[in-house]
């Protein structure tokens, strides 16, 4: 093989490599959450949640009680980690659900997607 071939074959590679790296990290740090993650999260909220709390990206007070999940998806403590948190735990006036570890992932991608940038 000639060495233009393989310097082209290197960095063909290596530009993959990143372009999967960057895609990894864009992931890891919640800016874009995965569709069918998102969709999940929406059908488990609509089965477990939907009793109490408005769970659809529509407008609401934030002094609903059970809050709706856009005004808990807006309040500026909201994170990610507030979210699993929350969810792994017990709670007067909610239902002890035990949730698995994907599911609350899901459920947590759901309700950030309807923050409001």
């Amino acid at each position: 093989m000639s060495r233009p071939f393989l310097l082209h074959v290197s960095i063909a590679v290596i530009v993959a490599l990143a372009t999967l790296l960057f895609v990894q990290l864009r992931n890891a740090s919640g800016a874009a959450q995965p569709f069918d993650s998102v969709s999940a999260g929406h059908r488990l909220a609509a089965a477990w949640c939907s009793e109490c709390h408005s769970i659809e990206a529509i407008a609401a007070e934030a002094t609903l009680e059970p809050p709706a999940f856009v005004a808990i998806a807006n309040r500026t403590s909201t994170t990610a980690l507030s979210l699993k948190v929350f969810l792994g735990t017990s709670h007067r006036n909610m239902p002890n659900l035990i949730i698995a570890p994907n599911e609350a992932d899901d459920l947590v991608n759901y309700i950030l997607s309807l923050k409001r940038n």
